[in-house]
């Protein structure tokens, strides 16, 4: 590619070709201001707070959009771009609440950021409330327009990445807001609670729906047991809360900080990740044995869940019955380990801690009572488990490795890769060739389907018959496969025998949960924590896990069984795509 050589406030640099502005100067160490630029999206140039001086051509140009050229001078910071910027930041700021201490970005506010950067302290204009209702109606995020910038990062990522198109512009000027179409809630809507506009938002408009009230409660009253699960993606990123890298796994000091909080029972869902690769292992074998039909499509996902029932309803036959590990685990909290330990399970308030705010949604879907009641109670994100750590005044980053209760906790290496975009493939695989050849695996490792790619394919010799596999992550690449397996359905034949798909790009590494920032370099870090931990461990594989074996021979009685069928499998039913509430 042809290099181009420029001026940024006198300083030559030389950078690619088509190179924006903004990405030459940061690569000179030059900072623009900007509200709505992403690193993960393509630039719009929405807010204008990027704008630059090039001489010889007239006005201003927003860097975010504008190519290098040869030659080029330009200027970042004058006294009329720095006035323009204040002007523009005040106008915000102007429709904006101010009550940042109450706000539940405060201190992660890129509109606070960018307000102390430019200290301003007094306004130009008058200050003016839009006064409208906060929508509260879904189960995994809170849309609160009187906070909205308009930057539209939601409504790309949205749309663009996730193809959900869930929200839009609507409106003009002063009275434009996002929202759902034809007036609908959240909750109404084709929303699939996935959370990726909470993660990109820049201010407080979309933020998860909290339950730590609840939760506290459930802790404080005696005469309730409170039975934590926390996944395998949460391991690699709570410790961004507390100044700790990503990727650095931080799983001892969490189960120490949830007993500390005055959990009862601490268990790990990565137990029950075990226990779906069995489950789905068996499934799988099961349609090898009788030609199909195929491909079999994971099911871990709740956000991958809701867009299939909603946008392919076609292909729901070819959907694991397994639920996921948050809901297998959540049955056998309020049965098996209420059994076994004599407790009445009413008594029992199941909580997961989960990266994603679609598990909010799961755990309150009418399947999901297989146990007699709600098989989990409460769900809570990264950043809320991080919120009650702080609320307390737990020093996280000194506390000792903890460990979880036995029973339900105990996991292989192909558990804690769950949380990782080709992960559960990767798991099923090394569980499904032994338990169809009987034979030990020589490489544990499946390469081919690991990595942040959108879409990735990969074949696999299982005793002389070729599997062949798709590994997808964000929704806008699930549908690329998605609509090839509807179209082979229609002329009767299947390009794959088994599919991975997982909502969020890098699988639940990156869900609308995780710590803020969630960009993509973020996640690719996290995932190599899970996949180091993976390495270190001394089981690597879902069916040799010990307690797994227990829970059959005890319980369920064998992978597939009728009681296995009745407490960690399910079905799922097509949906209208929008829901009018009367």
């Amino acid at each position: 590619m042809k290099n181009v050589t420029l001026t940024i406030n006198g300083k030559k640099i030389t950078v690619p070709e088509h190179t924006t502005v903004f990405s030459a100067a940061e690569k000179a160490g030059i900072s623009i201001p900007a509200l709505c630029r992403h690193e993960d999206l393509e630039p719009k140039g929405a807010c204008g707070m990027c704008i630059v001086k090039i001489e010889g051509q007239p006005g201003y140009k927003r860097s975010c959009v504008t190519a290098v050229e040869e030659g080029m001078e330009v200027l970042t910071s004058t006294a009329e771009i720095r006035d323009i910027r204040r002007g523009i930041l005040e106008l915000v700021l102007a429709a904006h609440p101010a009550d940042c201490l109450q706000c539940i970005k405060h201190g992660k506010c890129e509109l606070q950021t960018l307000a102390e950067r430019f200290e301003i302290r007094d306004l130009r204009y008058d200050r003016y409330t839009r006064g409208l209702p906060v929508d509260r109606s879904s189960f995994g995020i809170v849309r609160d327009m009187n906070k909205c910038i308009g930057c539209g990062r939601c409504v790309q990522v949205c749309n663009e990445v996730q193809t959900v198109a869930s929200i839009f512009f609507h409106g003009r000027g002063s009275n434009t807001i996002v929202s759902p179409a034809y007036g609908t809630t959240m909750g109404d809507s084709v929303c699939v609670n996935c959370g990726q506009c909470i993660v990109y938002c820049p201010v407080g408009a979309l933020y998860e729906k909290e339950a730590i009230e609840e939760v506290w409660k459930a802790i404080d009253d005696p005469d309730k047991i409170v039975v934590t699960q926390i996944a395998p993606a949460v391991r690699v990123a709570i410790g961004e809360e507390f100044g700790l890298e990503p990727g650095e796994l931080s799983i001892g000091k969490l189960y120490s900080a949830l007993k500390a909080l005055g959990i009862d029972v601490v268990f790990d869902t990565n137990f029950s990740a075990d226990l779906t690769i069995v489950e789905e292992a068996t499934e799988f074998l099961e349609r090898l044995k009788e030609s199909g039909p195929f491909p079999l499509i994971t099911s871990c996902s709740p956000g991958w869940i809701k867009f299939g029932e909603t946008f392919y309803p076609e292909l729901l036959e070819n959907v694991s019955s397994c639920k996921s590990p948050q809901q297998m685990l959540g049955a056998l909290i309020k049965t098996h380990y209420a059994e076994s330990r004599g407790l009445d399970r009413n008594k029992i308030v199941s909580l997961s801690i989960m990266p994603c705010t679609a598990k909010k949604f799961e755990a309150g879907r009418p399947e999901m009572r297989s146990s007699g009641a709600r098989d989990v109670d409460y769900v809570l994100t990264t950043r809320e488990i991080a919120r009650m750590i702080r609320q307390v005044g737990i020093d996280f980053r000194n506390l000792p490795d903890g460990t979880p209760d036995p029973l339900l906790s105990r996991y292989s290496g192909a558990a804690t890769i769950f949380g990782a975009s080709g992960g559960v493939m990767e798991a099923a695989l090394r569980t499904a060739y032994e338990l169809a050849t009987g034979k030990a695996l020589e490489k544990v490792d499946f390469v081919d389907v690991r990595g942040m790619t959108g879409v990735k394919e990969a074949e696999i010799d299982v005793d002389g018959t070729p599997i062949k596999v798709a590994v997808t992550n964000g929704l806008a690449n699930a549908r690329k496969i998605l609509d090839r397996v509807a179209e082979d359905k229609r002329r009767g034949r299947s390009s794959y025998h088994f599919i991975e798909i997982m909502a969020c790009a890098g699988g639940c590494v990156g869900g609308g949960g995780q710590p803020i920032p969630n960009t993509l370099a973020r996640r690719a870090r996290r995932i190599e924590g899970l996949y180091r931990e993976d390495r270190s461990l001394p089981l690597r594989k879902s069916h040799e896990n010990p307690e797994i074996r227990a829970l059959y021979a005890e319980f369920l009685g064998s992978p597939g069984s009728e009681k296995a069928h009745a407490l960690l499998h399910t079905k799922y039913s097509p949906r209208e795509q929008y829901q009018f509430s009367e």
